[in-house]
């Protein structure tokens, strides 16, 4: 057996084996799938979506059946973009819960805003449909958790887009760390930076013609349209968003949680601000979140939205060992001993295509998901804590058996969040 199938062996073993016990669940629904069945796809929001529709319409054992938006425009052009692929056109409508009635559709793409993600998915959970959301998984803490009782109660298959747990590059490097490669591994410092621009002020005005706001809005408590919201400026609005930390830093949260073997912290800090730009957004620009986990740990994130730091290439993660580094970039890995020599260097390919692989195969044979929803939530959980702390302006102490904050009922507050009457999201 060769070095690197070695690494992904007990890789597999070690990152799924405490999800052993679920995978009864789906056992039967796989084999429903003949061999040369099509799994039926609905894609819910065409920002992001679009790019995933179009990656599982070439899948040659998928269909996308339908696409769905709030924006009349971006609708159009994915049928339109869609239907081009293999001359055959999926439907497009504006409400998802149209094709949740299909029972054609085995499966719901999410990709959304942020505050729709737990309530479509535990809809399509509750209609018999396997769930891909979109990063982060939830918008709030408690969201994670009924997403997780959702799978669960309702034995379906839900993943999330972090796609770099499907990175062959990238779980052997994560193979190579658990394995001992540069010793202990006892911290994982990451960053993510951006060049965006200001928001600027946005005005109260009418919604435009192509966009259905009331539904956009779905379960969030109603506020009127403002000019620099949407498409994407949501993030940047706890009202909706998660900041750069949920937006983005959860891929690399991910990363460290996965290469420290770690599930929820004990105590988490965050400081930052709106530095760049005087503008209308909510969430920082500029921010630092720290992470302490169990067995002397940590992980450390670095996010500047507004400044690439020209000149300098930080990674996404470094893991620091006792006896060396490894450093991930992009789909590639390096290791250096304590002097800074290069060990090993590996590059490959990265993409969506290969974690929408395992989705489906998930769906179609049973594989086990690269990204199970419970391993999805201890990812997506250190992003709302990160921001309770920064929006509290102080220290969190955390459950380490569940991440629950402990002794801080201002905490709390932010654990959950108000909803729109009757579109709150529950679980049997």
């Amino acid at each position: 057996m060769t070095s690197q199938s070695t690494r992904r062996s007990f890789l597999w073993t070690s990152v799924t084996s405490s999800l052993g016990w679920f995978w009864w669940a789906h056992a039967s629904r796989a084999q429903v799938l003949g061999a040369n069945e099509r799994v039926g796809v609905a894609v819910m929001g065409l920002g992001r979506g679009l790019d995933l529709a179009r990656t599982l319409e070439q899948q040659s054992d998928a269909q996308v059946l339908y696409v769905g938006d709030v924006d009349r425009r971006r609708v159009e052009r994915a049928v339109d973009q869609i239907g081009k692929l293999r001359g055959r056109s999926p439907r497009g409508v504006a409400d998802f819960r149209r094709f949740l009635e299909d029972k054609q559709v085995d499966a719901v793409v999410v990709a959304t805003c942020n505050h729709w993600h737990a309530a479509a998915t535990i809809l399509a959970c509750k209609a018999g449909k396997h769930v891909y959301v979109e990063k982060p998984c939830s918008h709030t803490p408690r969201e994670g958790e009924l997403m997780v009782a959702a799978a669960r109660h309702y034995r379906r298959l839900v993943q999330m887009g972090n796609q770099r747990r499907s990175w062959p590059v990238i779980q052997e490097a994560i193979a190579a760390l658990q394995q001992g490669a540069i010793g202990r591994v006892y911290q994982a410092q990451s960053w993510y930076t951006n060049r965006r621009p200001t928001i600027g002020r946005g005005q109260e005005a009418p919604p435009p013609d192509w966009l259905d706001y009331e539904l956009w809005q779905g379960p969030a408590p109603r506020r009127p349209y403002r000019t620099n919201v949407i498409h994407y400026n949501w993030h940047w609005f706890w009202h909706w968003g998660n900041g750069e930390l949920g937006n983005n830093g959860v891929h690399m949260i991910d990363l460290c949680r996965w290469g420290l073997a770690v599930d929820y912290p004990i105590q988490v800090t965050s400081s930052g601000g709106r530095f760049r730009f005087e503008d209308d957004q909510e969430t920082p620009d500029t921010h630092t979140a720290a992470f302490v986990y169990p067995n002397q740990k940590q992980i450390v994130w670095h996010g500047t939205s507004c400044s690439t730091l020209s000149g300098i290439q930080p990674a996404d993660v470094l893991f620091v060992g006792e006896k060396g580094t490894l450093v991930i970039r992009g789909a590639s890995y390096t290791i250096y001993d304590l002097e800074g020599k290069v060990l090993t260097q590996r590059k490959d390919n990265g993409g969506d295509a290969v974690h929408i692989r395992n989705f489906l195969e998930a769906i179609r044979s049973g594989q086990r998901l690269n990204s199970e929803i419970e391993e999805a939530h201890k990812s997506t959980l250190p992003c709302h804590l990160g921001n309770i702390a920064y929006r509290l302006g102080r220290v969190l102490q955390c459950d380490p058996k569940n991440g629950a904050i402990l002794n801080d009922r201002d905490a709390l507050h932010y654990w959950s969040r108000e909803y729109q009457p009757g579109w709150e999201p529950t679980v049997p």
